[in-house]
């Protein structure tokens, strides 16, 4: 199979559509299930810290214990309903359990997951920096997801992509060790610049600090000038769209 792969490369490419079309399905629950443990998890701390008494709130559930199921009814979906894209289509969006609309986000983080992954296969091939690129899409896709619905980048996905970015350069895959801990140190210097530059003149603040977090694991990539510009960019443009209003 391997030797397939780089005997033909659109086999390569295809089969990483497929793979992630599978994997968008299971970041369609990690978007999902990760803020209200999030928030489970800070209210059981702050009851803690602040002394009060015990409250029977169930937790959660956790992103690979529980089985895929309707938000609304509870119906645990069949393994036909859990094809990507396919099913959503079968279902016509639909809930088979209570007629619920499905939202849209499912089928469209599949594909775009799944594009995804062609990209970086077609880009980079049958490599180790395709296997990184790979984790690296798929973290960077549940962080927007997770961002985009609720405005929080959770620590459980930021901090792994630092060291995963760090620890690759010791490779190194893309870059060196000492690039990926400039990069990872300049690009930190960038949304901190955009933030207090942003928050002097508006006296609001345009960024989340979850932006700087996410910024340093850039460093997985080339650390380079173009990038920092681009990363800057990025983060005058969230200011400014996120301070609206």
């Amino acid at each position: 199979m391997f030797d397939a792969w780089f005997a033909f490369p659109a086999l390569a490419i295809a089969s990483a559509v497929v793979l992630g079309l599978l994997v968008g399905s299971f970041l369609n629950v990690v978007i999902l299930r990760i803020p209200p443990r999030m928030e489970w998890q800070w209210k059981r701390d702050a009851r803690e810290i602040l002394e009060l008494p015990a409250v029977d709130d169930p937790e959660p559930p956790g992103i690979v214990v529980k089985s895929s199921h309707c938000p609304t009814c509870g119906h645990t979906l069949a393994a036909w309903e859990n094809i990507p894209v396919l099913s959503w289509l079968a279902l016509r969006g639909r809930c088979r359990g209570c007629g619920t609309a499905i939202s849209l986000q499912y089928p469209l983080v599949e594909l775009l997951t799944g594009l995804a992954f062609g990209a970086v296969v077609w880009q980079f091939g049958m490599s180790w920096q395709a296997l990184a690129a790979l984790v690296f899409t798929a973290v960077l896709i549940a962080a927007s997801g997770i961002d985009l619905r609720t405005t929080l980048l959770p620590d459980s996905l930021t901090l792994p992509l630092l060291w995963l970015g760090l620890l690759i350069s010791l490779l190194p895959v893309f870059v060196d060790a000492p690039s990926a801990i400039i990069g990872a140190a300049a690009l930190l210097s960038q949304p901190w610049s955009v933030f207090w530059r942003f928050k002097l003149l508006t006296g609001k603040e345009g960024m989340g600090y979850g932006d700087f977090k996410l910024s340093p694991p850039f460093a997985l990539g080339a650390a380079s000038t173009r990038l920092i510009r681009t990363l800057l960019m990025s983060s005058l443009i969230g200011a400014v769209v996120g301070s609206d209003g």
